[in-house]
């Protein structure tokens, strides 16, 4: 199958061919008046002046490569994503922090003044107290080292996610950048030959060799061109822009981004069992669908979690500098602080009624966790219901590319044979600008078939999981 590239004369190219018409006609300049010299350097100044700003615009080219590459480092809802990402490894600590141990410090300090049993005056004191609590026994402890794992997980997923969308967005708006300025410079070159037909029409119906209507129709025909170049350069602003926003630019700040190169038609050889199984596989939003079920999951259990009786263990420390110190509340010497001490305990808790507490709990975690479950199945059941018609989308759009590319090979031999025609007075110069005008149509809709293709590979690799995956940590139980 053949390979077709759309290629398009750009409007830089076309203003440096007009201005070295300019220059050349500028020798021979002193044949004409002085107005027309006049005018004809005019003429030359506006040209240069507009192929400079050409020049300055071509700064800001950029390749696909390089957009997808900005747009990676640069987006702001990747960044945002990359955010999520750190704050995750705070979360996951929140959720560990269950099966950690619990420690307390305090030093208890003031004075101590009156009259008991003989003693006066006024005595400053000091106590250090220390207690260390630690979970011996709790059901909630696995689940809760399962789900900050899978915190960290969704997060990066998220991030996965994000990264994916962002870069189609990115792509997308570069194929369409490349069809509307392209299409734009077609529109142009029609607008020429039809601004053409109407000169003849118009010097045929002075002559009296057509009528009035002839010269009527070339002329709605040459002003229906002009809203369509407008729109197509409309969208091509569009695009910049959209490219921008993706790629993180900021209008007000830069110049939009300009895209390099052509449309291409790569036909693709598509294996719909093998991609879908992939798709499976390594979709990003898939696997997060599929990590908030495992989160459900473990949310439930942690909830359930206080149905069982847990295990703690204590350990208790006072340390007095001094003596003679008397504890709050206290009735005699016997209850005073006479020493340091450290107590040990351990101690068992069980819910014994619940009053609807953790079950009415744990019956929302279910539900959930169904609802996530649903959602997720019915993700996998539709990727490859997407897949077929993205499939069918490209043969059908790879079937249109290579009758349009034959159609435009023929009117484009025709117009060649209709041109020689006129260099040898055989046929009318409106003929040819007409034999023109339909190669120039049909090249518009070859240009949208390859647009078309160019965006049904993007939604393939989409929707197949090409841009841009993580991988699971190893030592993290899936």
């Amino acid at each position: 199958m053949k390979r077709h590239v759309v290629k398009l004369r750009s409007h830089s190219k076309t203003i440096a061919l007009r201005a070295r018409q300019c220059a050349h006609a500028k020798d021979f300049g002193a044949q004409l008046p002085a107005r027309k010299r006049r005018q004809r350097s005019a003429r030359i100044r506006l040209f240069s002046l507009i192929l400079l700003a050409c020049f300055a615009r071509s700064a800001s080219a950029v390749t696909l490569e390089n957009v997808l590459r900005t747009t990676l480092e640069k987006n702001p809802a990747i960044r945002e994503a990359k955010a999520g990402l750190e704050q995750a490894a705070g979360q996951r600590l929140v959720f560990r922090s269950v099966a950690l141990p619990s420690v307390s410090l305090g030093v208890p300090a003031g004075l101590q003044y009156g009259h008991r049993s003989g003693e006066t005056g006024v005595k400053g004191f000091a106590v250090g107290r220390g207690s260390l609590d630690q979970v011996l026994f709790s059901m909630a402890v696995p689940p809760s080292l399962r789900r900050g794992d899978i915190e960290m997980l969704i997060a990066q997923q998220q991030l996965n996610v994000t990264v994916v969308e962002q870069l189609h967005v990115a792509r997308l708006a570069f194929y369409a950048a490349l069809f509307n300025r392209s299409l734009e410079s077609v529109r142009e070159e029609q607008r020429q030959k039809l601004e053409e037909n109407v000169a003849s029409q118009k010097d045929r119906y002075q002559a009296g060799l057509a009528n009035r209507s002839a010269f009527t129709s070339a002329t709605i025909q040459s002003s229906e061109i002009l809203p369509q170049i407008e729109g197509a350069h409309r969208a091509y602003q569009g695009a910049q822009l959209r490219l921008a926003q993706a790629m993180g630019i900021d209008p007000a700040k830069s110049s939009l981004p300009e895209p390099e190169g052509e449309l291409q038609f790569v036909p693709r050889q598509l294996d719909l069992d093998s991609q879908t199984t992939v798709a499976l596989e390594t979709r990003g939003d898939l696997k997060l669908a599929r990590l908030f079920v495992r989160a459900a999951n473990e949310d439930e259990r942690i909830i359930a979690a206080d149905y069982y009786p847990s295990v703690g263990g204590n350990i208790h420390g006072e340390y007095v500098p001094v003596t003679g110190i008397h504890r709050q509340g206290s009735t005699s010497k016997t209850q005073d602080f006479i020493g340091s001490e450290i107590v040990e305990r351990a101690a068992y808790t069980w819910r014994v009624v619940d009053n609807g507490k953790v079950g009415g709990a744990v019956l929302r975690a279910r539900a959930a966790r169904e609802v996530n479950e649903l959602a997720c199945r019915k993700l996998e059941e539709n990727i490859r219901r997407e897949l077929s018609h993205i499939a069918n989308d490209l043969k059908a759009i790879e079937v249109r590319e290579i009758s349009l590319a034959a159609a435009s090979e023929s009117a484009e031999e025709s117009a060649r044979t209709v041109r020689e025609n006129v260099a040898n007075g055989l046929v009318s110069p409106l003929e040819y600008r007409v034999t023109q005008n339909a190669f120039l149509t049909t090249r518009s809709g070859l240009l949208d078939a390859i647009y078309q293709h160019n965006v049904a590979a993007a939604e393939w690799d989409r929707a197949t999981g090409r841009y841009f995956q993580f991988s699971y940590n190893a030592n993290i139980p899936r």
